[in-house]
Formats: structure tokens, sequence, C-alpha cells
């Protein structure tokens, strides 16, 4: 807390490449919809890049580790006046912050209004904030889940709050191997997201452990530290940062592989959907999916969008 709140005043106070590594470039809808956030939300947030899934309009989302709430403002314009966001941070200050704007934004967009919350808590303990069991549709996470000690805990609280058919849809650091104590305690390395990552084959095991699908790896790519004395400490390790989407797919909800067809119907991905690394859908092809895949399509809030076949 004493890092994101005292140590960083600004985005440019930090000391890795770490975010600067994830930061891409933005489809001209996203770009269009941060240009109507407030400075101070876009200047005194701490995340990288952006985490902003498909099909969201009247969606119910919860963003863990909301900061700033720069991402909430901005989900605020995807899901429209039906939709609603909650964002839910450990650091007080930057909750009020956020706080501070809501009337600003919800103007701005012409809500008559607030589709927007901001609560302080923390992201493994999401009942002691009042986040009642299947109340979302999405829950994302913008590197970090690696600032929990507690991942499992983090995962299994997400689990509870979606509704059956949820995604969890998130972006995080991970590493080539178990992480030494000398790295876990170095608290520079950890304000820069590098100390809390989690070897990246735990991830599968907690998803699993919890009741996810398995993770549908969306995006990855290896971070350069750029900081010789960090480099040193840290070793032969590797990071990579990856975004990841896990279903809370209903039990009785796999009937084997399929055949689908994209409908074409989602805005901003009206030609094909890259759902993720290994499916990309192309408006009006037959694509053959996997039990797996043919299970999260039917129950989510992708099953209109697709003509799905047994």
């Amino acid at each position: 807390q004493d890092y994101y709140g005292k140590e960083l005043q600004k985005s440019e106070d930090l000391k890795t490449n770490v975010c600067v590594t994830l930061a891409r470039p933005l489809p001209k809808a996203l770009r269009d919809a941060l240009e109507h956030v407030h400075e101070e939300v876009v200047a005194r947030y701490y995340g990288c890049g952006l985490v902003i899934p498909e099909c969201l309009s009247s969606c119910r989302i919860l963003d863990l580790g909301s900061g700033s709430g720069r991402d909430c403002y901005l989900l605020s314009q995807l899901v429209g006046e039906q939709g609603h966001v909650t964002g839910i941070d450990m650091t007080k200050g930057q909750v009020e912050l956020a706080k501070k704007h809501i009337a600003y934004h919800m103007d701005k967009f012409g809500y008559r209004k607030p589709n927007v919350e901001f609560l302080h808590g923390y992201m493994e303990k999401l009942g002691d904030a009042g986040v009642a069991d299947e109340s979302y549709d999405i829950v994302i996470s913008n590197c970090v889940i690696n600032l929990a000690p507690d991942k499992k805990a983090v995962l299994q609280e997400a689990f509870r709050v979606l509704k059956p058919g949820g995604e969890m849809y998130f972006s995080d650091i991970y590493a080539s191997q178990h992480l030494s104590e000398t790295i876990r305690k170095h608290k520079v390395l950890w304000g820069e997201c590098l100390a809390g990552a989690l070897y990246w084959k735990d991830l599968y095991s907690i998803a699993e452990e919890v009741g996810f699908s398995p993770p549908c790896l969306v995006t990855a790519s290896p971070i350069a530290i750029g900081n010789q004395e960090l480099e040193g400490i840290i070793g032969d390790c590797r990071f990579v940062s990856a975004t990841f989407r896990l279903f809370k797919v209903p039990g009785g909800s796999q009937a084997g592989p399929g055949q689908v067809i994209y409908n074409g119907g989602i805005v901003g991905h009206e030609q094909e959907l890259v759902f993720d690394a290994n499916f990309t859908f192309k408006e009006g092809e037959v694509v053959h999916v996997d039990a797996e895949m043919a299970a999260i399509l039917r129950s989510s809030r992708f099953a209109e969008e697709f003509l799905i076949r047994a």
C-alpha cells in the first residue's frame, strides 16, 4: 500500500520496464473511450496496458485492484447505462480518488444515474466488502493478482462471485520457475509486480482446484526488466506477461466437441473474434471446437453470438 500510495506519485516513478512491456496499441474505440476519462484518474493509474474483453453490453463487471478507477470508467462506457462496474482496491487513497470523479464521468457519459461504484477491500476477501455470490458476469484484473500472497483465495473468490457461465479475464506476470525467498521478499521487485509472480504451471492447477475451466491463453509476451541491479537479483528466472480467460462452466455443460459459426454481432469484432491463442472465429465460417470450447461458448455470454451444433 505504501509503495502505490506514497513512493509512486505517477506512472513515471516505476523502476522497471514491466508496464512499458505490457502496454499495447489500443483499438480506436478504446482510445476514444479513454479520452473521456479524467486526466487525474489516468495520471494516478499504475496498471499495465488495458485488460478489456469483448461482448460487454449490459454486463455486470468487477475490477479487482481498480486503483484510480481508469479501467472502471472505460468499462462504464462499454457496458452502457444498463450495465454496472464495481472496482475494489486495498489502497484507500486510490479508492477515494476514484470516487471523487464519479459525478464528473456520469455527466460526461450522459448517464442519469451512476453505473460505477468503488469499494475499499481485499480481492482475497470480497465477502467482507459485501460482494455477493453469483453477482457478476465478468471479473477482470490488470496485473495485480501477483500482489496477493494467496493466489488461490483470489481465484476462489472470483469463482464465487461469478454467475454460472461467467468469465474471469485477467492479465498478470508469470515466472519460469518457483521464486526464491530472496526475490519474494525484495520490496522493489514486489512493488514492480515481479516478486509475487506465480510459476506459470501453478495457475493451471489452482484454476482446476477452484472449479474453473482450463485457462485459455489469450496473449503472452516476455518482459524486459531494464534494470541491471534487479536483473542480478533475479538471475536466470524469466518473466512473461500473459492474459488468460477462465470460465465458470456449469456442471453438465460438456456435451462433446462441436461446430460453431460466429454471427459477427460483437461491436468492434464484426469480421473476426480472436478468442484466444488457439481459436479465431471469422464471421460465417464453420470452426470445429473441442468439448471444452463448445461448453464455454454454450454457457457464457457468447452463446447468442454463435450458432453451435453438436
